[in-house]
């Protein structure tokens, strides 16, 4: 992988992993539309470290309420009211949410793993994220507060989270999708969303890590690494920042139309066989 490539792939990694269009399905179909002959284990290794680098651009951007949710939930431990602070209650909420892609992440691995590498079926994935972003915009509810948020809510939204553990399918987009049906407004839902993504994130990206260790050849690419890491994280924390302003006054309707014109033309690419 040349440093153009892990430039090019960090910047996709750090966009689309937050806005609700899916950094998974992007790392399978930007290679593929511009023919990058890719080495698998190189791109193992490389898609393993962009992945840290959003992970500390959600760290950084969300550092203060992550920090306070941790402290308010282990002093609601040690104080055995674990509910009683609306910090730690969020806290519980985000580890709710996280359960269903821990589980259904372990037992669907390998079917997972295979639909990386097939580009036909990412691009029919991401016709099903615009169908989850147009459909959560019709079933908007009254607005709920983001401290008024239930158990079941939290597992619902967890639910759709899962859905995104197939390359295609928009992390953000899904629980954004899942938070806005269970009523809260779009920039409550995306805040749910983000700090949702900080123990999910980390868990995948410490699993990801131990395949990485096993790996043959790491240490030569510290170059590509470098480049595609520090892109993911510094375009990550822009993206956040802009997605969080966008959706105090837009619909994600935009976000869907995009995801339908790259989902047909990577259908369209394949039955062509371009």
């Amino acid at each position: 992988m040349s440093l153009l490539q892990a430039l090019v792939l960090g910047i996709v990694q750090g966009a689309t992993e937050f806005l609700p269009i899916s950094s998974s399905g992007h790392l399978v179909l930007v290679p593929w539309f511009l023919g990058w002959d890719l080495d698998p284990q190189a791109a193992f290794i490389f898609d393993v470290l962009v992945q840290w680098g959003t992970i500390l651009a959600v760290l950084i951007y969300f550092r203060r309420d992550l920090l306070d949710i941790a402290w308010a939930w282990i002093r609601g431990i040690f104080l055995r009211r674990p509910l009683a602070d609306p910090g730690a209650r969020l806290g519980w909420l985000l580890i709710l949410a996280s359960l269903p892609a821990v589980v259904l992440g372990l037992a669907l691995k390998s079917a997972v793993e295979s639909a990386f590498s097939q580009p036909a079926a990412v691009s029919g994935f991401l016709l099903l994220t615009a169908g989850i972003l147009l459909l959560s915009e019709r079933l908007r509810r009254r607005s709920t507060l983001l401290g008024h948020l239930s158990g079941m809510d939290a597992f619902l939204i967890g639910l759709a989270q899962a859905l995104a553990l197939f390359p295609g399918v928009s992390r953000s987009g899904a629980t954004i999708a899942g938070g806005i049906t269970r009523g809260l407004n779009r920039t409550d839902a995306a805040r749910f969303s983000f700090l949702m993504a900080a123990p999910v994130m980390i868990g995948a990206g410490s699993v990801a890590l131990l395949d990485l260790v096993a790996a043959p050849n790491a240490g030569a690419q510290i170059a590509t690494l470098a480049v595609g890491f520090t892109a993911a994280a510094l375009v990550g924390l822009g993206s956040i920042h802009f997605l969080l302003g966008y959706l105090k006054r837009h619909p994600l309707t935009i976000f869907a139309i995009y995801c339908i014109v790259l989902g047909l033309g990577g259908l369209l690419r394949h039955v062509l066989g371009a």
